[in-house]
Parts: C-alpha cells; structure tokens; sequence
C-alpha cells in the first residue's frame, strides 16, 4: 500500500511540475528540448576534460614521464610517448604536438560553437514566448464575457514565465561555458609545457649521442 501511495504521489507530483511547466504556452517544449541539450553538451565536454587527467598531474610527475614515456600512464601518458616514438629532430616534435592538438582541440571548439548557440537561443525562445503571450493578452482585452479573465490570465503566464526559464537556462549556462573555455585553455597550455620540456630533453639526448660518437671516431683516428 505505501509503494502504490508513494507512486501515486509521485505521478500527481510530475503532472503538477508539468501543468506549471506547459503554463507558458508551446514555447515551453522547445525550452525544455534546448535545455537539455545544453546541459547534456556541457556536461559530455567536462566529461572529455576529466578524462584527460591532466588536473591531477604534478609537475614533477608528467616531466619523469618525459624523461622516462614508458612509465607514462593515461592519455597524458599515450600522448608522451607518441611525441617521442622514433623521433629523431626537433621538427617531428612540432608535427607530433601539432598531430595531436588537431585531433582533440577542433572537435572541443565545434561542441562550443554548439553549446554557445543553445545558450544564445534559451533567452530568445523565452521572448519568443513573451510574443506569443502578449498576443493573447490583446486578443482576450477584444473578446467580451466570462472567458475574459482567464484568457488574460493565461496570456499573462505566457508573457511572463518563458523568458524568466529561458534566462535562468541560460545564465548558468553561461557560467559552464567560461568553465570549459577555461579548462581548454589550461589544457592547451599543458599540452605547450609537456612540448617544451619534451624538445628540452630530446636536445638533451642527442647532445650526449653527439658526445659518445666524437671520442670513438676521435679514438679509431688515433688508432689507425
């Protein structure tokens, strides 16, 4: 009994969410289609963010993966040891780093593009709805007799209610939105601080190569 009288509030509770809900008029399901897209996109890039891992990463960490890649681990570690597999200068480096900043930031930049229209479009749906609902203000003050009241009643929720959801969809929106730009442009220094490191050391190595073969090659002369 309590199951059936706890689903059953539950059922009256959601028919009442969206009989206040729909009060806007249709406006209102398009709002509710856009916000979840919105919120969805948002929530999928700061996924992407988190799943990178490079937030938890010390300096010291990610510069003993340079120096050692096979001790690397996660997507900062496969991208390591792909910038140093059988690279023999400088410029494979670059076009490594250049590799990879194409492969993920291009695809962070068209998830902006479309969460920065939805959040643009949730405050225009809303004044879209305030037209609407202004229309049937005006169209209720000509009609006469009993309906009177409630179609300006109903024209006034209209007017008044989608452009308040709209912007309490978009500001957040908004805020999520600096987030991720943030976070892309914190990611895109990471990726500059892991090749700048890497040409380092790569320099490095070969400075120690050149070394080795001058005293052989000085030691064969000597010999012969």
């Amino acid at each position: 009994m309590k199951n059936e009288r706890t689903q059953i509030m539950i059922e009256n509770l959601w028919f009442k969410l969206w009989d206040i809900w729909t009060a806007g008029g249709w406006v209102m399901i398009p709002l509710l289609m856009l916000s979840f897209f919105l919120y969805l996109s948002a929530y999928r890039l700061l996924g992407l963010f988190s799943s990178l891992g490079f937030h938890r990463l010390g300096e010291k960490e990610w510069m003993g993966w340079v120096r050692n890649p096979e001790t690397a681990r996660g997507e900062v570690g496969e991208i390591i040891r792909y910038t140093q597999d059988d690279v023999r200068s400088v410029d494979e480096v670059h076009g490594r780093f250049e590799e990879v900043a194409h492969a993920v930031f291009p695809m962070i930049d068209r998830r902006l593009s479309f969460l920065n229209v939805l959040v643009a479009g949730a405050p225009l749906l809303g004044l879209l709805g305030t037209v609407f609902g202004m229309l049937m203000t005006f169209k209720a003050l000509a009609v006469s007799g009993g309906k009177l009241t409630e179609m300006m009643s109903s024209g006034i929720a209209q007017a008044l209610f989608p452009p308040e959801v709209g912007l309490c969809v978009a500001l957040p929106g908004l805020v999520l939105m600096y987030v991720i730009k943030r976070k892309r442009h914190e990611y895109e220094a990471f990726l500059a601080q892991i090749e700048s490191y890497t040409i380092q050391a790569l320099k490095g190595r070969l400075e120690q190569t050149e070394d080795r073969t001058i005293p052989a090659a000085e030691t064969g002369a000597a010999a012969a």
